[in-house]
């Protein structure tokens, strides 16, 4: 989900920009492998592309709110960054179906290795919807709950660290639960629902304790908190209804269709996708 103060962008001029320079680059990459895709005639999905970018933009647009003098010392700022670095960004990245425009685009061999890293013992401990959402969950309870949030203002390499974080627990919940990325014995639609489910009423029941300042180790101004918590909740709920949304949408999927949908790429996995495909079938 999120991590901590805006205000940590000021004085370090290096530190402001990689995260920018960082996105411009995975941009880049993704556009260019979109296109190869388009012009070799296998095609690729606009709308995956755009997705992509918008994941990038918002990122981008989080990473930048230091720049912005009423939200940088502000904590319904943090939580603005909060949704779109641990919510909103990551969905629309795993929306564009990454793993699958790299998987088609890499050599044979590459693609054999990414299946056998998908295929892996670590990545199926992770790639699980409980555990994802443990993670994502988890840490903003451990943020909110305990003298984190304190100490991420105080250190700026805590708050990079726990803002590293949120942002591969946001894009791992969103792949397990909705990605059309394959993922290592993902369980039916409803046992995911019940997953999401769950997470909404926890991030519903975190931002109600910020509200009410119960058990909570915020130390700004109660207006602050309590402006956060509503962003939170509200924030939250679009956030997860999209996520709900894009489930849903893969509920009744005709056999054979491509999981890049909208696309033109055959339905058909190339040679050098089937290794990364074979592991969501053990």
């Amino acid at each position: 989900m999120t991590v901590a103060h805006v205000a940590h962008g000021h004085g370090d001029g290096t530190a402001a920009l990689a995260p920018p320079l960082v996105l411009v680059v995975l941009a880049a990459g993704y556009v260019v492998l979109a296109a190869r895709r388009r012009d070799d005639g296998r095609g690729w999905s606009s709308w995956r592309t755009a997705s992509f970018l918008a994941g990038c933009t918002l990122l981008a647009l989080a990473s930048a709110l230091h720049l912005l003098p009423d939200l940088a010392e502000d904590f319904r700022g943090h939580v603005l960054q909060h949704l779109l670095i641990g919510m909103l960004g990551p969905l629309a990245l795993v929306l564009a179906a990454p793993i699958t425009l790299v998987l088609r685009s890499v050599p044979p061999r590459g693609g054999r290795f990414i299946g056998r890293v998908l295929r892996s013992r670590a990545v199926h401990l992770v790639a699980n919807p409980v555990a994802a959402a443990v993670l994502s969950l988890g840490g903003l309870a451990v943020l909110y709950l305990t003298p984190l949030y304190a100490a991420t203002i105080g250190s700026s390499v805590l708050h990079h660290l726990v803002h590293l974080h949120f942002l591969a627990a946001g894009c791992l919940f969103a792949w397990v639960i909705a990605g059309p990325d394959p993922a290592p014995r993902r369980p039916s639609v409803p046992a995911r629902l019940v997953v999401l489910g769950v997470a909404i009423a926890v991030h519903a029941t975190l931002s109600q304790l910020m509200y009410a300042g119960a058990f909570v180790q915020i130390p700004v101004p109660p207006d602050q908190r309590r402006g956060g918590a509503a962003l939170m909740y509200y924030g939250g709920d679009v956030a997860e209804l999209l996520l709900a949304f894009a489930l849903v949408a893969t509920w009744r999927r005709r056999p054979g269709r491509s999981p890049t949908a909208g696309s033109t790429v055959p339905a058909a996995p190339p040679p050098d996708v089937s290794p990364a495909r074979r592991f969501t079938e053990n």
